[in-house]
């Protein structure tokens, strides 16, 4: 190198030091002199652009980093800082060919396949997302958080064996990365694989009264039948993860003609929430309501998803925007009642919520318990789900709606296919027992009720949906262990949503679970004709079959323990009891009664949001409200 060169670099070098210590002017001022001393110098002009970028001059950012790549394009550092500059840019069609380039030339530079593996996860190309974590863990095999990112993508794809053994590493790695603990033991039970329930659901209730956040609070409801447990897990997890950050909203009170509302979910593509949510968007009054769509993933180009999508005024892509966007979109949209459709499930957005962007915060449905966070206001219930002497237990005031807060579309079609026993594997006689609820939810204490059923009803079986090749060999096993010949175990395998719903009509009665009851999938069962039998339990998550049962009228088929469950199963599958009269009531209820009125459920959580919108308005804090003793609209009501 000529001393000229020599002295160049080194004076780069100054200013990389500055660069690293934090002072960006400075580091600037360097890069800047070296640059007019040498307008091709690739490093400078890389830093420069680095500089431009760590300032959010995003666009200036790029043009410097690639006039760098153009003096020399063999920097896998440079391609995967302008992979990340097009990311901010919300370009991810030009932020992935750059990863690509980045991992050609330094096949080893780990970071490029990080970002290329969050990239393709957000794109739901999930292989592809995993054969770059794969990659990543390869490079960093002593790294927990990449080995939790592979058990997170394995368990998206129902993968729940490879998902334990990633997780599991993870665990060892670092047992005290927030949620591993939980992850883990997730997994087992989607596997049905329970050794160590009883074990392993102390030490999370446990952990959770701690204080550490070991376990995802939906992931927690599963073991936990303590609504004081899964307070603290969730205000350990909101506290820890999502705590509140300065408010984008700040204090004002807006004037606008309709009250305007915005959904924020991740879930407006073919899901359950969807279905369940898209009859409620479409028939909002749109005289009293400005309704907006806030997606947090991107479109999947579903059917559901078009229907959705159509069903808002305002429909927001935001599924590449921060938090720290949304929250400001939510703010200058002057949004009055912000509603969280996640909670805490999988792809949930949280962090906008910890940033106060709209004067009233509510969440419902997807997520059956408390958040645990002071920057959410209410959640939308009944007064079956949380009864007067529950409220204690959530963080937020409960808005209990009539009847059942469960929302269901009256326009979901079932399948007219006339299916047979034969071709859905049931034996061609006999009691057919049934329960359609993912395999995480059955508990073995559920199991073992549900064995006893089919000692005592003699050519009865279980259907059950397939999950998993490993959990049915578990679950076989596990009746084998309770004296039941498997082959009475009989598995479904999946089918389009309206197929699904026709087929209930080989089955006799639908089994709910405990402690996590069926939700979605009871509503399934009745909307197909499918009698439900439930055993209430003492968290929201184990009261949802009741609140479902009543707002159809039929009660008696709401149990108060296990034995009673049992009893009462073995009674309808040998006839003393008349299912049969029951079958019909609900064949005449499903279009009569408050469940399955879409118009009329959407009349209600309208006067819910109108009384949370009264309140603040009139400066009231918010306060438990009871939907069905508010007036009728047009009556008066004093602040």
């Amino acid at each position: 190198m000529q001393p000229a060169a020599a002295a160049l670099q080194s004076r780069f070098r100054e200013g990389l030091a500055l660069h690293r210590k934090g002072d960006l002017a400075g580091a600037e001022r360097i890069y800047r002199e070296v640059r007019a001393q040498n307008a091709g110098h690739f490093d400078a002009t890389h830093m420069l652009g680095v500089i431009a970028l760590q300032r959010r001059q995003t666009a200036e950012g790029i043009a410097l980093v690639e006039e760098a790549i153009a003096q020399n394009d063999r920097v896998a550092a440079a391609h995967n800082n302008l992979g990340k500059a097009w990311l901010d840019f919300k370009r991810p069609d030009k932020a992935l060919p750059c990863f690509d380039r980045a991992i050609a030339c330094d096949p080893d530079f780990t970071e490029a396949h990080i970002q290329r593996a969050g990239l393709l996860r957000r794109m739901h190309r999930l292989e592809e997302a995993l054969d770059s974590y794969r990659s990543a863990a390869a490079l960093r095999p002593d790294d927990a958080e990449l080995q939790r990112n592979c058990g997170n993508l394995f368990s998206i794809m129902r993968r729940y064996d490879e998902a334990f053994a990633a997780y599991d590493r993870a665990y060892r790695l670092d047992p005290d990365m927030p949620g591993i603990d939980g992850f883990r033991t997730y997994t087992k039970m989607h596997l049905c694989e329970w050794g160590n329930r009883a074990a392993e659901t102390a030490r999370l209730a446990a952990l959770a009264r701690s204080g550490k956040a070991s376990t995802q609070p939906f992931i927690f409801l599963g073991f936990s039948a303590s609504p004081a447990d899964q307070l603290a897990c969730a205000r350990v997890w909101a506290n820890r993860n999502f705590p509140a950050a300065a408010p984008r909203w700040q204090g004002e009170r807006y004037r606008h003609d309709r009250i305007r509302l915005a959904y924020l979910s991740a879930d407006f593509r073919h899901h359950a929430a969807s279905i369940l949510t898209a009859g409620l968007f479409e028939r909002h009054d749109r005289t009293r309501f400005e309704i907006t769509g806030i997606s947090l993933s991107a479109d999947d180009g579903s059917q559901i998803s078009r229907r959705v999508r159509g069903s808002f005024e305002h429909f927001v892509e935001a599924t590449n925007l921060s938090d720290d966007e949304v929250a400001d979109l939510i703010r200058t949209s002057e949004i009055d009642i912000a509603i969280d459709l996640m909670g805490f499930t999988a792809n949930a957005r949280t962090g906008i919520f910890a940033r106060r962007p709209a004067p009233v915060q509510a969440h419902y449905l997807s997520f059956p318990g408390t958040m645990g966070a002071p920057y959410i206001d209410y959640i939308l219930a009944d007064a079956t789900v949380i009864p007067q002497g529950a409220r204690a237990f959530f963080a937020e005031k409960v808005v209990a709606l009539p009847d059942s807060y469960f929302v269901n579309d009256s326009d979901r079609p079932i399948g007219d296919r006339a299916f047979t026993r034969a071709e859905l594997g049931l034996p061609e006689s006999g009691f057919v027992f049934c329960c359609f609820n993912s395999n995480h939810k059955i508990s073995p204490a559920t199991f073992d009720v549900w064995m006893r059923i089919l000692h005592q009803v003699d050519g009865s079986v279980l259907w059950l949906l397939a999950g998993h090749p490993q959990t049915a060999e578990n679950l076989r096993k596990e009746a084998a262990a309770r004296g039941v010949d498997p082959a009475r175990l009989i598995f479904a395998g999946r089918m389009p949503v309206a197929d699904h719903l026709a087929r209930h009509q080989m089955a006799d009665l639908f089994l709910d679970t405990l402690p996590y009851n069926a939700h979605t999938t009871a509503c399934d069962a009745l909307w197909a004709g499918l009698p439900v039998l439930t055993c209430a339990g003492e968290t929201f998550a184990g009261r949802v079959g009741a609140s479902l049962l009543r707002a159809i009228e039929l009660p008696e088929l709401v149990t108060a323990s296990r034995d009673d469950y049992e009893q009462r199963a073995v009674a309808l599958a040998r006839g003393s009891e008349d299912l049969g009269r029951l079958r019909a009531r609900l064949a005449e209820n499903r279009l009569t009664m408050p469940l399955f009125d879409t118009t009329l459920f959407t009349r209600r959580i309208e006067a819910a949001y109108t009384e949370m919108h009264r309140r603040h308005q009139a400066g009231m804090p918010p306060d438990h409200i009871d939907v069905a003793a508010l007036p009728r609209p047009g009556e008066s009501q004093d602040p």
